[in-house]
């Protein structure tokens, strides 16, 4: 019954914890190509959300940037020192992650700005049985809206803030086993479950930028915590007779972030570096509810509270952004982020491991108003040796690949 429990607890809060736990800080041409060391010297459209203070400090012009990110997580292979019949791999994953922004000309040194992004979302498929008694297949989409607003207090200091208004939709299904290790191998017994929630939640984003002398500057934002809170529909089986159909929610954080950041412009070089902090302590516990009586026969596995106790994770950024010429900017960066799992809460729905981050990327000004751009980022993650209730083996060949192409029009 405890394998049980973790199938169908353990799945949907993973997967919607994608957003931060493998949280994408990534969205637009150049907060990709700087690996997310993208605060300080945030401008144009896109630092509506990346530093809503710094729009006070852009252009008096109106600015609008759309981008679309393509995202490839690689094959996760698992060795199990089991023996083969417990080890497996994970499929390729094929993801499309829209973004559109917007930033304001000066209305009485106010700005106004506006954001639609994808800041997580995931979709993960084990093939491999044993994993797929875990975590079969599960689907998560996240969506941003993000209106901000700044105001330039003077010519060194200006601050922002905004609202998110976060939106999420999971569908997760999976073929849970209760597992008996004979030494015949596995021994199933089907707890199957069908599940698909959705929520609207809201938070608030703050920022300031400092720009003591005029090639420094220091900035700082900070993301709120938004409790996700899905509330949908369960269907639970066993042994292939469902034994509930009704309304269920969860609730799990989307952390707060708080970033700290300096930029320092040499001319036709500005270098950026970046430490922000993940507060993943918020995730204590997961409780499913269930609107309705779960059957005796479930109740253990699937309504008791699942204890998580993650720790707060810091991610230390550097990126050079270069001006070749008056067309033409080249940018790079590398960066550490550590991962939030204690070794006795990794499973397969979420097999995290610290990771080393490398990009790049460049922006072309077609015209006074057209500015096009490309970059490319690749996350690779640590292997990771793990010995719990479930995994008693390495995760190795876990990584991500993006490439976000895009466009901004100022008027």
């Amino acid at each position: 019954m405890k394998i049980q429990k973790i199938i169908l607890l353990s799945t949907l809060s993973s997967a919607v914890l994608f957003a931060s736990g493998y949280r994408v800080p990534e969205s637009s041409i150049r907060s990709t190509a700087l690996s997310g060391a993208y605060i300080a010297n945030a401008h144009g459209a896109d630092a509506a959300y990346y530093n809503p203070a710094n729009m006070a400090f852009g252009s008096d012009r109106n600015h609008v940037e759309g981008a679309l990110t393509y995202i490839n997580l690689a094959k996760i292979k698992y060795s199990d020192n089991r023996g083969a019949l417990f080890s497996g791999h994970t499929e390729d994953e094929n993801l499309f992650a829209p973004s559109l922004f917007y930033s304001s000309a000066s209305y009485s040194g106010f700005r106004y700005g506006l954001s639609l992004n994808v800041p997580g979302g995931l979709s993960k498929r084990w093939k491999s049985p044993y994993q797929k008694l875990f975590a079969e297949e599960f689907t998560l989409k996240i969506i941003e809206l993000a209106p901000s607003i700044a105001y330039k207090i003077n010519d060194q200091f200006a601050v922002g803030g905004g609202l998110r208004i976060v939106y999420s939709e999971g569908i997760v299904k999976s073929d849970g086993m209760d597992i008996t290790r004979a030494s015949h191998g596995l021994v199933n017994k089907p707890a199957a479950r069908d599940m698909e929630a959705d929520t609207t939640e809201y938070g608030y984003n703050l920022a300031l930028t400092y720009k003591p002398i005029t090639p420094l500057t220091i900035a700082a934002t900070y993301r709120s915590n938004v409790d996700l809170n899905h509330e949908g529909n369960a269907k639970l089986y066993l042994s292939g007779t469902k034994l509930y159909d009704g309304g269920a929610s969860v609730e799990v954080p989307l952390p707060a972030v708080a970033a700290l950041a300096v930029a320092y412009d040499f001319g036709s070089t500005v270098v950026e570096a970046e430490w922000d902090r993940t507060y993943w302590s918020e995730y204590k516990r997961l409780d499913f509810e269930f609107k309705d009586t779960v059957p005796v026969a479930l109740k253990t596995a699937y309504d008791d509270p699942q204890p998580r106790n993650w720790k707060d994770t810091d991610a230390f950024r550097l990126g050079v952004t270069h001006h070749l010429n008056d067309k033409l900017t080249l940018m790079a960066a590398a960066a550490v982020d550590e991962n939030p799992q204690p070794q006795a809460n990794v499973g397969f729905e979420l097999p995290d491991s610290d990771a080393t981050i490398f990009s790049g990327g460049f922006t072309y000004q077609y015209s006074d108003q057209i500015m096009v751009g490309a970059s490319l980022l690749y996350d690779k993650k640590d292997s990771r040796s793990v010995t719990n209730d479930v995994v008693n083996g390495t995760f190795k060949d876990a990584s991500a690949t993006l490439v976000t192409f895009g466009m901004s029009y100022s008027y």
